[in-house]
């Protein structure tokens, strides 16, 4: 007994080691900090790092496209029945409309309380941003949200050819088509996935170098206030959604560690889309209803954005002593619940929802979004994530309300 028993710790150990060796979570966590050390102690190749970060999330979209389309496709034409298709679609949309709304009057009552606006501005200069918004500050026009939202054009095709695929003679054959094709993209993404540490290093490398630790200090309280009303928001809203089911956060949080490191590292909910989709399916969420709703809401379901759009809103009205009456609140609301779903599949299109807002308004000068850009990327991995587990939970909610969540364990959430 006492031979065998070092033997067998020794085994264990080895294994430990070999299991934390291989595992892509510990590799992005290491990338991070390799990516924060360089960017502060060497800002110069930091910088240079940016392209890595790019092409990472450049090589992920291409996968987005093929999957969003088959993932739909198969969803709706294996479901047999399209009255279930249009029900989990108004479902969506609807609670996509009351959470994000929700995320919206958080962050004024926040902004509110904590006012970050209400700080030393001496030695800050608000210059023009008006370069920044690509002269965006006019009404929000959904036909260009449409032409240049690639995610919304192939879920509206993958729909369209879904449903018709219901009524083709030779359905079955085509299908199975389509599954070894979506068989073959999968493959490859898994593959893709082991560069996400060289992604995560390089964005990371890229953010600290860029814009330094010490440029957020003026506007550190806004960052706090950002983060921690994120985090009430996923923890005590999504969390008692989920309650509700019987499901913990923790658990789900847990479950999409990977995804959440990958989204951290290079700020983009879209480099984890084609992963927790395939995560929402192993845990138990039905093809159909992922098909549809984690594409929806990567356009209509931005928790995180919403949140942020709205505290920028008010604390660039304190930022200049601009007071809003309680209608001109309601009237911030009421525009971002409409252009915040503008925000989605479009580079920097966060300033250009806030130049709408703000031109709404009348109020508050435009040019004042020039203070937020030096902070602007480090709030937008709060942002990101925050989407991000906001369209996990209305997955699995929805697929609830839908009794199309299959139960693989006592506890499904855990299981990898």
């Amino acid at each position: 007994m006492n031979i065998t028993t070092p033997k067998s710790s020794s085994k264990a150990k080895k294994s430990l080691f070999n299991t934390i060796i291989t595992n892509l979570t510990f590799w992005v966590l290491i990338a991070i900090i390799a990516g924060i050390l360089l960017g502060h102690f060497s800002p110069e190749n930091g910088v240079k790092m940016e392209i890595l970060g790019a092409k990472f999330i450049s090589l992920i979209k291409l996968f987005i496209g093929p999957i969003i389309f088959l993932t739909i496709v198969l969803g709706i034409s294996g479901m047999g029945n399209l009255k279930k298709v249009g029900r989990i679609g108004v479902k969506a949309l609807a609670y996509f409309e009351v959470v994000s709304t929700v995320a919206l009057a958080i962050g004024v009552a926040v902004a509110y309380i904590f006012k970050p606006g209400k700080i030393d501005k001496s030695g800050l200069t608000l210059g023009d941003a008006s370069q920044y918004t690509n002269g965006a500050a006019k009404d929000f026009s959904w036909l260009e949200f449409f032409l240049s939202n690639f995610t919304l054009q192939v879920l509206l095709a993958a729909i369209v050819c879904g449903i018709a695929l219901n009524f083709y003679k030779k359905r079955e054959q085509t299908i199975l088509v389509l599954e070894r094709f979506s068989n073959v993209v999968f493959f490859g993404l898994k593959y893709v996935m082991y560069l996400a540490p060289i992604g995560a290093f390089g964005g990371m490398a890229y953010t600290i170098g860029k814009f330094g630790l010490g440029t957020l200090i003026p506007l550190g309280k806004l960052m706090l206030c950002v983060y921690l009303t994120m985090a009430l928001f996923v923890f005590l809203i999504l969390g008692s959604i989920l309650r509700y089911y019987k499901i913990s956060i923790l658990s789900v949080l847990k479950y999409i560690k990977e995804e959440l490191l990958l989204v951290l590292g290079t700020s983009s909910s879209e480099a984890a889309l084609p992963s927790i989709m395939v995560k929402l399916e192993r845990m138990g969420c039905s093809k159909s209803v992922v098909g549809l709703v984690i594409p929806t809401g990567y356009s209509f379901n931005l928790d995180g954005t919403s949140i942020y759009l709205s505290m920028s809103v008010i604390f660039l009205a304190q930022l200049y002593d601009v007071h809003l009456s309680f209608f001109e609140i309601l009237t911030v609301i009421g525009i971002l619940m409409i252009t915040s779903k503008g925000a989605a599949g479009v580079t920097g299109s966060g300033f250009i929802v806030l130049a709408s807002t703000l031109t709404a308004l009348h109020k508050i000068p435009v040019e004042g979004l020039a203070f937020l850009l030096g902070v602007d990327k480090f709030m937008s991995e709060a942002r990101a994530i925050t989407n991000l587990i906001g369209n996990t939970v209305a997955t699995i909610i929805i697929s609830k309300t839908e009794r199309d969540f299959t139960e693989l364990d006592l506890n499904p959430i855990l299981e990898e």
